[in-house]
């Protein structure tokens, strides 16, 4: 399917194929979706696939009610309000409103593709054993700030300073923030915390480093996602590098990524919302840990940056951008 053309079906309410007619959703998946539908398309794209092969068909069988918050956390509760209104059978996001949601219901089951801590943000008891309505799979993005930091130094010789960007109102970026500092001092490495809490704070956060900074690291969650292309463009404009969790974010202006692949959690989230629809209980499906970390690398942010990457660094990635 054309980019375009899945864009329209996910600007619908629900996607009804031609065949709609003839067999009645007997399930619905109500799809919170924390950012924008640009930004989740690949990820959507996954998940309905994914969906497809264990044998959900969207407009069929069943019913996916996509809603869209841009990355405004004001938006989560109306959307999960709705969706209880129409009685959905799971409730699929990330982890940026699995608080709200939980506030608003906690007897229909909600599913996060991805959550940067899920224990430290009280979203479940225990990985093995979520308790409650809720599961999914986890980004491990505060175990993995290190090693981040470590692939920084490697690509950036001479590295002296660095930002990182973090949403204020979402613990879990503050909480990793505050790992970045910490992690990054013990190595000698200078950092200007910036702290975001709408989009119209990103522009005056990066001009602020004024040259400050060699690289930005990003704390992903819905606001930086839906404002990702903005973010790039503003720190190759002041030169400074970016890193994401997730390779998706860096093909426009980004330079380095490092994290889960966030295709392959959407698609996994498939089968736990699988699981759920034929019965199984969110208290009794343990919370996915990551198996494999992507590294990807933008080579064009990088020519343009003026970074030379070593290729002994090149061959290790999992996807180089040309």
């Amino acid at each position: 399917m054309r980019r375009r053309d899945f864009l329209g079906v996910l600007g619908g309410a629900v996607a009804w194929p031609a065949m709609a007619h003839a067999q009645q959703p007997t399930k619905t998946v109500g799809v919170l979706g924390a950012g924008g539908a640009a930004a989740w398309a690949p990820m959507i794209a996954g998940f309905e696939q994914r969906l497809r092969e264990l044998g959900w068909i969207n407009g069929g069988n069943v019913a996916i009610v996509y809603r869209w918050a841009e990355g405004k956390s004001e938006g989560f509760r109306d959307i999960a309000a709705e969706f209880v209104k129409l009685k959905v059978d799971v409730i699929l996001t990330a982890g940026s409103a699995v608080p709200v949601a939980k506030q608003v219901t906690s007897t229909i089951p909600i599913v996060f593709a991805v959550a940067v801590d899920p224990v430290a943000s009280g979203f479940v008891e225990s990985l093995a054993r979520p308790g409650g309505n809720v599961t999914g799979l986890s980004l491990q993005s505060r175990d993995i700030a290190p090693k981040r930091i470590e692939i920084l130094r490697e690509a950036i010789p001479g590295l002296s300073r660095i930002a990182v960007l973090a949403n204020a109102g979402y613990p879990p970026s503050t909480r990793e923030s505050e790992i970045v500092q910490k992690v990054a001092g013990k190595v000698g490495i200078g950092v200007n915390a910036l702290r975001i809490n709408r989009a119209v704070d990103i522009a005056p956060a990066i001009a602020s480093l004024n040259g400050g900074s060699q690289a930005l690291y990003v704390c992903t969650e819905s606001l930086v996602v839906t404002n990702a292309a903005n973010i790039n463009a503003l720190a190759r404009s002041a030169h400074v590098a970016t890193l994401w969790g997730a390779r998706e974010f860096i093909r426009t202006d980004g330079f380095i990524s490092y994290g889960p692949n966030e295709v392959d959690q959407f698609r996994l989230s498939a089968d736990y919302v699988d699981k759920i629809l034929k019965g199984a209980k969110p208290a009794d499906l343990p919370v996915a840990q990551p198996t494999k970390i992507d590294l990807a690398i933008n080579l064009k942010t990088a020519k343009a940056l003026g970074l030379v990457i070593p290729e002994s660094f090149l061959v290790r990635a999992d996807e180089v951008i040309e």
